[in-house]
């Protein structure tokens, strides 16, 4: 066997490796999303909600002291719309994806 064949085939089960590590990591965290699914449309849902104005008005009437020791970053404008934007891109991010594996690469 020669040299260049060697050194080919080792690149080849590196690129293997990489591959089947990346897959098996997708395959971990689209369960883990597909766990929180539920819990996602929960979250969606309560944002914006009159619960949600309701949850930021008494929020906003604690003391400073008080506010300290209440984690409420779910109250913020930012967070859950970021999060509900970033799920979307992600989304359309992997119909994308999976596209062009599908037409391209298999």
């Amino acid at each position: 066997m020669k040299k260049s064949q060697i050194d080919r085939i080792n690149e080849m089960e590196s690129i293997l490796d990489e591959c089947v590590d990346a897959v098996e990591e997708l395959q971990a965290s689209l369960e883990y999303i597909e766990r929180l699914q539920e819990k996602m449309g929960k979250l969606f849902e309560y944002y914006g909600s009159k619960e949600w104005y309701e949850d930021r008005e008494a929020y906003d009437s604690v003391e400073p002291e008080e506010q300290a020791d209440i984690k409420a970053g779910v109250l913020s404008e930012d967070s859950v719309y970021d999060l509900i934007t970033d799920v979307r891109e992600e989304s359309f991010r992997m119909i994308e994806l999976g596209t062009d594996i599908l037409k391209n690469r298999i």
